[in-house]
């Protein structure tokens, strides 16, 4: 893969050339355009960590995208500095490596539906196991059915940006095609035919079926490496290696500091997990010991971790950019980093202590059952207006009311294919903030009734 068309100002869906070089540049545009969509704005009631959480202190998927955002900004501006040295860029600046990373971290999970990892899982379940979702959703096949049965959030993401955001663009927000290929951290289709590919861009799928010709396009314009003459499968863009350590910085960070914040890991566990990653313990242990509030403390040791991990993930990176650039490189740089094992006992802790806490385990129970009644419900409805028309039921008359036009059809009649169907039916469910998808549930199970 070559620099100059990895970063390609270009942009999905437009016809017009980029933009002359200017004090706002096309990648800033990238990161403007994000900031004030609406999906972007609902990610302030999704679920990073504690659902529904009543302590303001606490991140949401907001929060903790702005965070990763900063996160991306900074490793991607050391990283261009270094890459526009070693190869001559001079069409370039450091700052356009740093607002590409940016604004994809600031996207990378706009895609998630409520209730956070759970919510992912409840779509999953529901399309392998509800009594009528499960039998709609085993009638297609290949990857059509593959992107209900592994729903993943990152693949909504690039529907939302490339689709669904600005439905009435081509190319949705019409992103630049280097932002587009760093925001996808998993560049191939849901369904394999039973291949099996090593390294973790293959893990999961990046985009669904109906998008395959998006992506395509993206792929081809930034010049990725095809990894399967079958299937659309590519290996990353090197810019996704950034974005992808800037969200592990972040969350599993970060997530240790709102865990001590409610009462779940005491200042001497988090002390004993940050310590160990702050560098010159000779210089900062004074620093730590003149700061009276632990909280405080808390937040110090936070920064300086972070800082230590930039630092370690920016020399793997350049260790390893031309193992990158041919496509032979395909792990986490936080799994390479001499601080691994420290960084582990951070996930380590999490899972132990903050991601099984009650009020964490007892709400997302309840967004499962949220999530998968929706669907349950709706998918039903929508099916039968799409094969009785004005003879379906009255129910269903009534209740597709509440799905907006956009996730029901052309001029708000269901599209006669099953597939997109379900997939504009997914579109309206994971779309949904928390608040939202309870508030919902309730009125169409009659829990909550208006005035009542």
């Amino acid at each position: 893969m070559q620099w100059q068309q990895l970063l390609s100002r270009a942009r999905l869906g437009s016809k017009e050339p980029p933009k002359a070089s200017s004090a706002r540049t096309d990648f800033q545009r990238d990161f403007d355009r994000i900031v004030f969509s609406s999906a972007f704005r609902r990610m302030q009631d999704k679920t990073q960590v504690f659902p529904l959480s009543k302590v303001d202190y606490v991140r949401t998927r907001l929060t903790h995208s702005l965070e990763a955002s900063s996160i991306g900004r900074s490793l991607g501006t050391l990283v261009g500095e270094q890459v526009i040295a070693r190869h001559g860029l001079d069409e370039f600046e450091a700052a356009d490596f740093g607002n590409i990373c940016a604004a994809a971290c600031l996207s990378h999970d706009i895609g998630n539906p409520p209730f956070g990892h759970s919510g992912e899982d409840a779509i999953r379940h529901w399309a392998h196991t509800a009594d009528y979702g499960a039998r709609r959703v085993a009638m297609l096949q290949g990857s059509e059915r593959e992107d209900f049965l592994s729903f993943e959030g990152n693949a909504q993401g690039f529907r939302i940006v490339t689709r669904l955001q600005n439905p009435d663009n081509d190319g949705g927000l019409q992103l630049t095609f280097a932002t587009l290929a760093a925001f996808t951290k998993y560049p191939r289709e849901s369904w394999l035919g039973g291949s099996r590919y090593t390294g973790v861009s293959a893990k999961k799928q990046g985009f669904t079926a109906a998008d395959r010709m998006a992506f395509e396009t993206v792929a081809e314009q930034v010049g990725l490496i095809p990894r399967d003459n079958h299937h659309a499968m590519w290996c990353r863009h090197p810019l996704a290696f950034l974005v992808e350590a800037a969200d592990d910085i972040s969350y599993r960070v970060i997530d240790i500091e709102d865990g001590y914040r409610l009462g779940h890991v005491s200042y001497d566990e988090v002390l004993d997990l940050f310590w160990p990653l702050v560098p010159d313990h000779v210089r900062q242990k004074p620093r730590l010991e003149g700061i009276r509030e632990r909280k405080d403390r808390v937040e110090f040791l936070r920064a300086k971790v972070i800082n230590e991990v930039i630092r370690q993930a920016l020399e793997c990176f350049l260790d390893n950019e031309s193992e990158i650039l041919a496509g032979r490189f395909d792990t986490p740089l936080l799994e390479e980093l001499a601080v691994g094992t420290e960084l582990d006992a951070l996930i380590d802790m999490a899972r132990r202590r903050i991601y099984c806490a009650p009020e964490v385990v007892s709400v997302q129970a309840a967004g499962f059952q949220v999530v998968s009644d929706l669907l349950e419900r709706f998918v039903q409805v929508v099916d039968d207006v799409a094969e009785r028309g004005e003879r379906a039921s009255p129910r269903s008359l009534m209740l597709i009311r509440l799905i907006p036009e956009q996730f029901i059809g052309r001029d708000g009649v269901p599209s006669e294919d099953p597939y997109l169907r379900l997939l504009l039916l997914t579109d309206f469910v994971s779309g949904m903030t928390d608040s939202y998808a309870v508030s919902l549930y309730k009125k169409v199970t009659g829990i909550s009734l208006p005035g009542g």
